[in-house]
């Protein structure tokens, strides 16, 4: 079981490490485009502000937060995009302001959950070390959209493990969220740390597998880059078909990007 409160210095760091990226940016900036269709350098940051704040009802109130389950029902992608467009056309140190508060909120809501609670969510409940890593996988996302508009790039840090996990523990929803039927087997993911290290997950006789740099698995599993255009090594038919799916994050099955070459 992961220390709850390592993994919430972990999440606490990777959104100062997005904050970093758009702190210093003249408002102009904020209007910039992301690798998102429709999505500004704003927009990015006003939906981790909305999620983030949506945690924060979930570990401290659940049954507002149910209020919140019967709106995103009733509009699953409105619900979210409507999260992002109003905080996206806040002044941006308005919303940065908004964003530095949520963050710390949500990291002290998850800290104050007693052990073996499962918080409510838009999927399965969930336990606050999963909530924290989720919220990471998806502040480490959107920073990659992000610095991709403002062509920076982010050195890869040993946080990357949380997301690499979240991918693994995520592949049969993947499949399923297609329509598809996961692989009945386990795979072997083997890998390649921002350090040099080896990370690995499930049986090492596996006879599918998926292995390489760290980075590149994560940029696969939260659709952040095509397939095509990382390093990875699928062995299997079923293998290969994970990466064309791989989807680390709730909702629809996502559009991913286009690749970059052939």
């Amino acid at each position: 079981m992961p220390d709850l409160h390592l993994l919430l210095a972990d999440l606490a760091a990777e959104g100062d490490s997005v904050d970093a990226l758009v702190a210093p940016l003249p408002a102009g900036r904020w209007a910039d485009p992301t690798p998102a269709e429709g999505w500004t350098v704003a927009h990015q940051i006003a939906h981790l502000a909305w999620t983030d704040e949506q945690a924060v009802v979930a570990a401290t109130d659940a049954a507002a937060f149910a209020g919140h389950v019967e709106r995103a029902l009733a509009d699953p992608a409105g619900y979210v995009e409507a999260g992002a467009r109003e905080g996206a056309a806040e002044d941006p140190a308005r919303l940065l302001a908004r964003w530095r508060e949520g963050r710390r909120r949500m990291v002290d809501a998850l800290a104050a959950v007693p052990p073996g609670t499962r918080l409510p969510w838009f999927g399965p409940p969930m336990s606050a070390a999963s909530m924290a890593t989720a919220r990471l996988m998806e502040t480490w996302a959107h920073g990659e959209d992000v610095a991709d508009a403002l062509g920076a790039r982010r050195e890869p840090t040993r946080r990357l493990r949380h997301v690499a996990h979240i991918g693994v523990r995520t592949r049969d929803f993947a499949f399923r969220n297609r329509g598809l039927e996961p692989p009945a087997e386990e795979f072997r993911v083997v890998l390649r740390g921002p350090d040099g290290d080896e990370w690995t997950w499930g049986p090492p006789d596996a006879r599918q597998s998926v292995a390489g740099p760290a980075l590149d698995f994560c940029h696969a599993v939260t659709q952040r880059r095509h397939p095509a255009d990382l390093g990875l090594t699928a062995t299997g038919p079923d293998a290969e078909r994970w990466l064309e799916v791989a989807q680390a994050f709730a909702g629809p099955p996502g559009t991913g990007r286009a690749p970059t070459r052939a």
